[in-house]
This record gives structure tokens, sequence and C-alpha cells, in this order.
């Protein structure tokens, strides 16, 4: 059959479902915490602040203590200045965080009061670097400022925020007042085998012709099995998770099939976004279980008893993909799939190429060929660390499991035995729904709880502070948060062991700086032996409402694995939901800090540079990539004096980065006249390394000068690619 690659089809969505289903738990109790030397809650956060003066009424004091690193305090142009805020009561003060704008103090004070007129200083200095400043100080009051005496620079003080934490406070080591057995809501669906078959397949139905054309909906669905074997037939629609309760796949067995297919009839699975399949068997009832989908689908952690079709059956085109930690005993078939990522894997054999098919330790791998078929095989994995996840034991009590890191990893991590790790009782997890607060939500995080998001749509007013190591931040039924007010959606503190997984970051219709944000810029801190990991975790600018956001992810700290991320900022939505000025974004995903992993790595449409690589000793193992469709004239899509932005850029002050199996496409369907210089964009040295990158104009509307800088020739018009095996 031909295998004729995809376009995206760009039909608008059919209408939404208007109901939207909350989920509901019983109220959950805020934990306490045991005693610290000092604390990790910002006791500044909300409180009153006063400013000696404000540069205008855009830039209240108020803005410093707000927890929303996208909105600051702006004094006036003079000295000396202050901001003020009243704690509330009297306390022992042990730490100061000033996060600095441009306009920062060179010479300043902290100072203590306990009464608002006599004042104590605690810290001082005249060489104020700007920046993030952490600052460890003793002291006592009610009242604390920062008293500026010399600016940096010509304008005012200006701080992002200012943060205080105190003895006594709490260490991130106790949540106390939760369940091993939560009621997750009714958006989750538990299942187990006592349950009749026909009942489990009537939910499982219902499910999914809510979902199946659901597109920019708000509804939910988690589908959760308990250990046993079922009989059922699982078509899974949009925002819909299916996973077994086992501790190892093969403890939740469905004789049936788990199914993606073209379901909105267009014979074509290039929107089969947002849904996902995890730790299960599957035994297919014709031989192969079919799993069509594009974007934002992973398959982890699945035993396929059979064979595993990654296309339509129709044969239509296709735009995904990702496995990860699975094993598939017969072949799997990718025909008309234009990209895939497979991990950590063991297939029986592979059959298909379009354009790009990247494996990285899987056993049952094509031979690296590129470009002739396009596979690009790595024989492991260079570190990896499967995603934590939901299991029930004997007793009926709820745990996350917690994989261990693995090196230069092969195979899944349950080819012979179970999983190695660790696990966490449900006890020590805030399980969140819909119509907890923000505020709630971060008073969980800094008493020590982990979060567990049941399925829904959060409104996040203020920022999500995950600032204890080793953390983790689980979601199930793709939870949606979005920002109000411009707030920057979730900020992880520079520590170790944090793990991010299952999460949708939406884009508020107010722009937000950053929507996740990842450890600290400009520390030095490695993280190598205990990384932070974020993992099928899904950015989303417009589509569903007018959303923007200058940075969908933003990763500052050391040794970072970023695993399976599609940032997106949307083609197609609602009405009045994407535009060249409409969904603005510049950047999908910014890396400043060292010798961090990408691996699955999608990122879509943005305006600027979708990758920009700012630190040394980066990896990339998969990249795929669609240009903006939507310049509306060249002259708007300029950089400097270069046509267009690259997809991909690593900085030219960048001195070591790899990459293996990177594939940009552009379709400039607003302005078919619209150039890009080039897809990718490095500098030459030693130790820059490129492998496997390939542009595609497809259907010829636009056209890519270049593969990397001044390297590789110009798209042709007939949809077929321009390879370049290595550079420089």
């Amino acid at each position: 059959m031909p295998l004729a690659p995809p376009l995206r089809l760009l039909t608008r969505a059919l209408a939404c479902a208007s109901l939207v289903l909350t989920g509901f738990v019983l109220p959950a109790q805020v934990p306490t915490a045991a005693a610290a030397t000092c604390g990790t809650a910002n006791i500044a956060q909300g409180k009153t602040a006063t400013a000696s003066s404000t540069e205008s009424a855009s830039f209240p004091a108020s803005n410093a203590v707000d927890g929303n690193t996208g909105t600051r305090w702006s004094s006036a142009f003079s000295d000396p200045q202050w901001l003020e805020v009243d704690l509330g009561s009297s306390q022992s003060i042990c730490q100061v965080t000033l996060q600095w704008e441009t306009a920062y103090g060179k010479a300043f004070q902290i100072q203590t009061s306990t009464d608002n007129s006599a004042w104590t200083t605690i810290y001082s200095t005249t060489t104020g670097t700007g920046g993030t400043q952490t600052l460890p100080v003793t002291g006592t009051g009610r009242y604390i400022r920062m008293y500026g005496t010399a600016r940096g620079t010509q304008y005012g003080y200006s701080l992002w925020e200012f943060q205080v934490y105190a003895t006594g406070g709490t260490t991130g080591t106790g949540c106390t007042g939760q369940s091993n057995t939560p009621n997750f809501g009714p958006n989750v669906y538990v299942f187990d085998p006592s349950m009749s078959s026909s009942s489990i397949q009537t939910t499982l139905n219902n499910v999914f012709n809510t979902q199946k054309l659901n597109q920019f909906g708000t509804q939910r669905y988690a589908l959760l099995f308990k250990p046993g074997t079922y009989s059922a037939e699982a078509n899974i629609g949009y925002y819909t998770s299916i996973q077994g309760l086992g501790q190892n796949p093969d403890n939740v067995t469905i004789n049936g099939d788990v199914t993606v297919d073209a379901f909105d009839g267009t014979g074509n699975a290039t929107q089969n976004f947002w849904r996902s399949a995890e730790n299960l068997a599957i035994n297919p009832s014709a031989g192969s279980d079919r799993w069509a989908v594009a974007q934002a689908g992973p398959f982890r952690r699945v035993d396929v008893h059979g064979g595993l079709e990654l296309y339509p059956a129709s044969y239509g085109y296709a735009s995904g993909g990702y496995i990860a930690d699975t094993k598939v005993s017969g072949q799997v078939s990718s025909v008309s799939q234009q990209q895939w990522y497979s991990a950590d894997s063991n297939f029986g054999s592979w059959s298909g190429s379009v354009w790009n098919m990247v494996f990285s330790g899987v056993t049952g791998a094509p031979a690296q060929s590129f470009p002739s078929p396009p596979m690009t095989t790595l024989a492991a994995t260079p570190t990896a660390r499967d995603v934590p996840y939901l299991y029930v034991d004997s007793a009926g009590n709820y745990h996350v499991f917690l994989p261990s890191l693995r090196t230069n990893a092969s195979g899944a991590s349950w080819a012979g035995g179970s999983t190695p790790g660790t696990s966490l009782p449900m006890s020590q997890f805030f399980v969140a729904t819909p119509s907890d607060t923000a505020a709630q939500i971060n008073a969980a995080l800094a008493q020590g709880c982990n979060l567990f998001f049941t399925p829904g749509v959060y409104t996040i007013n203020q920022t999500l502070n995950v600032t204890n190591p080793n953390t983790v931040v689980l979601g199930v039924g793709f939870p949606t948060l979005i920002p109000a007010n411009g707030v920057n959606t979730m900020q992880v503190a520079d520590v170790d062991g944090v793990r991010i997984d299952g999460l949708l970051f939406d884009a508020g219709t107010t722009n937000s700086s950053v929507l996740l944000t990842v450890g600290t810029a400009g520390s030095t801190a490695s993280h190598a032996s205990n990384p932070i990991s974020v993992q099928d975790t899904f950015f989303r600018i417009g589509g569903d409402i007018a959303g923007k956001a200058t940075n969908s992810l933003v990763v500052n700290a050391n040794n970072t694995l970023v695993d399976d991320i599609w940032a997106w900022r949307a083609d197609h939505g609602n009405s009045g939901t994407t535009g060249w000025t409409v969904n603005t974004a510049a950047h999908g995903l910014v890396v400043n800090g060292a010798n961090v992993l990408a691996t699955g790595l999608f990122v879509e449409h943005y305006q600027n540079y979708d990758v920009q690589w700012n630190g040394n000793g980066g990896e990339t193992i998969f990249f795929q990539n669609e240009m903006p469709y939507d310049p509306p004239n060249q002259a708007a899509w300029m950089n400097g004096s270069s046509d267009g932005y690259a997809a991909y850029e690593v900085a030219p002050g960048v001195t070591s980065h790899t990459a293996y199996g990177l594939g940009s496409y552009c379709y400039f369907n607003v302005n078919p006249a619209v150039v890009a210089d080039h897809a990718f964009e490095a500098p030459s040295g030693s130790g820059i390394h490129f492998h496997d990158l390939l542009t595609v104009s497809l259907g010829g509307v636009g056209v890519i000068e270049h593969v990397i800088n001044s390297t590789g020739g110009a798209t042709p018009s007939n949809t077929t690619p321009v390879d370049v095996t290595s550079y420089p």
C-alpha cells in the first residue's frame, strides 16, 4: 500500500458536550509536619506588603508576594527604597530569597521589626548580584523588609518575588490526615474481577462515546483495573487513561483489545492526541492490538501477547508516537506513521518506516540504517527512570511505585522480574480535585505531601511551588492545569528527585511567562544520582481557549530527564482560539541546565525557536517538529536578517551537545511564500554531534532552505525529506 506521508487535518473540532464533570472526594485534611531547623513554606506569600514607592500602578508591592514569578514590584528610580511585608505574627526568620528583575539592588539590607518602627539589620551587602539571591539569615520579627540604598541600574528596585522562611516551620517530611484508600471521585472508574463483564463493557462504552470526538472538551476520565483477568473491548478516546493497578503489567490481563483508531471518520489518525495506556497485559482478540495515536498518546508498561499495529485500520495518515518499558511478543508495525520513538522495550520484530523511526534500548529493533530506510537505533538509553505508577495491594490499600534510575537501559524494566524501586503509600499524597484551590495544594506541598491529581480541569490562581526533594506529582486522566491572571503554573525548586508525570499544562487567556519551571536559574548543583524528571507531560497554547504563554517548559536544573513531552501551540481548535496574534507563544522548551537528557521530544508551531538549548552537555534522542503554520508574511517571522526561526537551536556559547533522530516539517498554509532558512541551528565545535536529521515540506506548502545551518538542500515540493546523516 502507498505510504503517503500525512498532513495534519485542519478541520474544526466537532462540538463538545457541555456537561462538565468535576471530581469530588471526601474532604482532605491539610497535613501537619514536624518542626525543623528552617521551614520550606514561604510565609510571606499572600501577606500584606507595602513599599516606599511604585514605578506605576502596574507594579504594586503585592506583586512581590503573590507567588507569581511573572508579576513584580518596581520602585521609583531613586535611592533609598524599601519593600516591607507584615507576616501577621512574630516569626523566627532563617532565610530570605530575593528574585530580582533586571533592576536590582546593589547595596541593600534585610531588616526585621517587632513594631514596624525600630528596625534590626539581619543581612547587609554592597555587592548585590541580582538574579535569584538566597540569603541565610537569623532574626525575629513580625515585619520584614528589603531596604535598598544603592541601585544596580539606572532604574529602580524591582522584585518578582520576596520570599521569607522561618524556623519552627515545616520541613516537608510530614504528611498526615490522608488515606491509603482514597475516594478518587466520579471521573475515576475502578474495576475489579468480581464485576460482570457486561457492566464493565457498558462503562467503557459510555466513556468512549463521550470522549470519541471530544478533542477540546472539559471531560476527563481514568479507567483503572484491579489485578485480575477481564474480557473487554476498550476504545480509548480523548483525555482518557487506561491503567492496570497491579505492581507488574501481567497482574492485570485484558482478553480483548485496547484500541485507538481513526475514530473521527476521516480515516486518519493525525489528531489522536491526549490518551494513554499503562501497566497491563493484552491478549488481542485477532492477534494484534491497534494503538494508532498521534502526539501525547504514551503506551507504557504494557505486555502485548501478540502484535501491535500503530496505524489506522484504514491505512490513513498517522503522526505519532511513543512506546516505553513495553513488551510485544509479535511484530510492531508502523506502516503510515510518519515518525515514532520506542525506548527500553522488547519487540518480537519491527516493520515499517516513513521518515523518522528512532529506537533506544529496544531489543528486536531494526538495525541502524538512516536514511534508507530511516531507522536510528541506539543500543541503550543513557539514563532512564520509568514513570511512577499507582497500584493496589492485596489488602486494598493504594500505593505509588517509584522505579529506580537506570543507566544504559535496555529492555523493559520488568522483563526479568519486578521493576526495581520503592513504594509510597497513598497516605503520603494529597489527592487533588478541581474544587481544591491552589492555596490548598500549596499548603499540602509545603508540609511534605506528594500530589495526586484526579481527572478534571483546574484553575490555578497562584504558582504551585514544589520545594521538597523527592516530591511526586502524578496525574491520571489528563488533569489539566490552567493558570489565571497570568501566573506561572508550577515552579520546581532546585532539589533532588522530583518526579512530574501525567499532567496537561494549558495556557490561560492572560499571558504567563512560563507554564512549568524546573530548577533555579544559574544553579550549579548536580542531580546526576537523583535527577528531576518530567514525563508524559504535555503543554498546550490555544485550541480550547485563546491561551498565551511566552515559554511552556523552562529547565534550569542540571541532569533533568525530559521524557515524552508534547509542547503544542495549536494550529486548530475552537473558533477564536488560534491565530498569529491570538495564541501567542515564543518557546516550547528552553534548557538552561547542564547535562539535560530529552527522550521523545515533540514541540510544534511556536513563534520563536521551538527548542532553545543553552546548557552544555545536553542530549536529545528523537525530536519531532512542525514549524508554525501561520506566519502572515515573511516580515512577521524573521530572526534578525535570517528568514524564520530554527525549530531547534543550540546556543552559540554551547560547546557540547549530542542529538539523534530529528525531523522538522513546514506547512505555511496562511502564506505559502514564507521561507525558513534552516530547521536546526548549532555551533560547529568538536563537542557538537548531530545524527540523522531531516526536513520535509508538507505538500510543498512553503520551503525550508537548509537542514542545519547552511548544510542540506531546500525541501522539494513533493513531500519527500532532505536528509543529513551527521553534522558537523
